[in-house]
């Protein structure tokens, strides 16, 4: 028996069912039952039938899928697998914030902590910051952790004030214009797709700026059949099974994210079999960090 196999087997007999993320590797996203971003993800989590989630991303998208669904048990295959950005705030600058601006919204990226999801008002993923943002009331938003995606939807809802934090993330952080322009030169028929963690200079050369989900339904629907990718190289799986009469490219420097690639089906399996992995979140902050999550179900309907 293979070790696909041997996982759809496990699977059935612990009426499991196993969630990716579009950064991991194309072994994995071949094998799961729903690969989404993280809203797609975060929001099918609360609908399955299945009592056991194999969820294959990063920790804060298993404490996510916990806090949405406390009856069932979510399974990391690597718990280590971390995302940086996800700690870049804290609860002292937040209090700091609410003391120093009146009429405040906080409004937490779902790429964070539970901790900071619950000291925030309101959740947002890169496909419904924008939708969330203008439906607040709220004039001042501060918005966490990441300074690149909060500058992106800030340019859109000028008539609101931000108040940046210094977060981002470091995949899509240190991809660089010279490299894209670079990339560009190579294949000057093909359109630029970027993800708005990416820095601003990357932004300014893009044709279209989306989350993962949006970068492969513009790829899918364009006429071009080109394109030059700035966002984790995990997502040229689905894009070239999609499209295949298309070409992908990334730059010189491959964005990849190393906590993403640390999935594996020796992983998946072993989680499986014995149940390790399982997220436990303390049921006082998975109450408070579950209002946030939930304000940005209902915000984004």
């Amino acid at each position: 028996m293979t070790i696909t196999e041997e996982i759809q087997s496990l699977k059935k007999e612990k009426n499991a069912v196993i969630l990716a993320h579009y950064y991991v590797r194309p072994e994995v996203q071949e094998i799961a039952d729903y690969i989404g971003d993280s809203y797609y993800l975060s929001k099918i989590a609360t609908e399955l039938k299945e009592q056991t989630i194999v969820f294959c991303g990063v920790s804060f998208m298993g404490e996510s899928a916990k806090i949405l669904n406390p009856d069932k048990t979510i399974l990391m295959p690597d718990r280590e697998a971390d995302c940086p950005m996800a700690h870049m705030a804290d609860a002292a600058m937040i209090q700091e914030m609410r003391e120093k601006y009146q009429d405040l919204a906080v409004v937490c990226y779902i790429n964070s902590t539970a901790e900071l999801k619950r000291h925030s008002d309101v959740c947002v993923t890169s496909a419904n910051a924008l939708k969330i943002v203008k439906a607040l009331p709220n004039q001042n938003i501060f918005f966490i952790p990441d300074k690149n995606l909060a500058h992106f939807i800030a340019e859109q809802v000028p008539e609101k004030h931000f108040i940046y934090n210094d977060g981002y993330c470091p995949t899509h952080d240190r991809m660089q214009e010279k490299e894209i322009r670079s990339t560009m030169a190579e294949h000057p028929a093909a359109q630029v797709l970027a993800h708005p963690e990416c820095p601003a200079s990357v932004l300014d050369l893009a044709d279209y700026v989306g989350s993962t989900s949006g970068i492969l339904k513009y790829a899918a629907e364009s006429s071009c059949k080109e394109f030059i990718i700035c966002t984790e190289e995990g997502v040229a799986y689905e894009l070239r099974k999609r499209n295949p009469d298309k070409q992908f490219y990334f730059t010189e420097t491959i964005p990849i994210c190393p906590d993403m690639k640390t999935i594996t089906l020796e992983k998946i399996l072993r989680v499986l079999e014995s149940g390790d992995g399982e997220v436990h979140i303390d049921t006082q902050l998975r109450e408070q960090s579950k209002l946030s999550l939930e304000r940005m179900l209902e915000l984004a309907r």
